[in-house]
């Protein structure tokens, strides 16, 4: 085949995403201390970004250097698996920090520990089954008429995925709003509390907002081009708007470790110590609240 630069650019792509993200699954597998509930969470995502990036990588070598039908079919659901995990991830660690500001008291528990795993299990196990559909026959490699955007997926395929991004962003945009206002009304309350001025309430309140601001406005400009065109299009549709949609949808697997990981105080510890060539010896602690609103 005709080398396509927008594959070359894909895969470059998903070795800098399979890059970052090792960089996180290695060192919360490594440092004892990233044994709470967030650390889990984050590991979830970071490892299904690194599954995505690798699947970008595989999906240029299998098509280029070694083209087989099994393996495109192998390739296509590593990538809806690692990508339904990541934004799975993402509303789990949604749950996770609306949860521990509604019942703060009793977020460092076992009980915590429990639920974070249930999270973690019902993420991947769904996950898992939306990427094996394509590999157990729904596709479209006998019926070319059916393929959507993205071959092999058919459009119901495809279809459903974008209908479950949706309701899942939606539920995140629900729970960070209710973040917001829980945030700014304890802002308040401690405002009122020890007698500090107006403007250090503002101040909480704008980095809550702020931060909403990052975090969904990350994924939406990242994903929602994607789902919609993956709605409204079908195999008909010009391959350069699958590339121009599918091309941020991948940067956002690139994004969320800045935005979830390299951002936590604890995690910026052990890489500065990395770093220095003191990793053995940074100094132990643990984690009991989850990493910034």
């Amino acid at each position: 085949l005709a080398l396509n630069p927008w594959d070359v650019v894909l895969c470059v792509s998903g070795t800098i995403i399979s890059c970052e993200n090792a960089i996180v699954v290695v060192v919360i597998l490594y440092s004892p201390a990233f044994r709470a509930p967030m650390f889990l969470l984050i590991g979830s995502l970071a490892t299904a970004d690194l599954l995505a990036g690798l699947g970008l990588i595989l999906h240029f070598a299998f098509v280029y250097l070694l083209p087989s039908e099994a393996a495109s079919l192998l390739t296509v659901g590593l990538l809806v698996t690692s990508f339904t995990a990541s934004v799975s991830s993402l509303l789990t660690i949604t749950i996770d920090r609306y949860l521990s500001l509604c019942n703060a008291l009793t977020y460092c528990s076992d009980r915590t520990v429990t639920r974070t795993h249930i999270m973690l299990l019902l993420t991947w196990g769904a996950s898992v089954c939306y990427g094996l559909l394509p590999v157990l026959g729904w596709n479209c490699l006998q019926e070319p008429s059916a393929c959507s955007i993205v071959r092999p997926l058919t459009k119901s395929h495809l279809s459903i995925l974008s209908v479950s991004f949706l309701a899942v962003f939606a539920v995140m945009l629900q729970l960070y709003v209710h973040i917001c206002r829980v945030v700014c009304r304890h802002a308040q309350q401690i405002a009122v509390q020890r007698h500090f001025l107006a403007s250090s309430q503002d101040v909480t309140a704008r980095k809550a907002v702020a931060t909403l601001a990052i975090i969904l406005g990350t994924l939406a400009s990242c994903w929602l081009p994607f789902a919609v065109y993956g709605l409204l299009g079908d195999a008909g549709s010009p391959a350069l708007y699958t590339y121009l949609t599918l091309l941020p949808a991948t940067y956002n697997s690139l994004l969320n470790p800045v935005i979830y990981a390299f951002r936590n105080q604890e995690i910026q510890k052990v890489l500065w110590a990395a770093c220095c060539g003191c990793f053995s010896s940074a100094p132990p602690f643990r984690s009991r609240s989850p990493s910034d609103v």
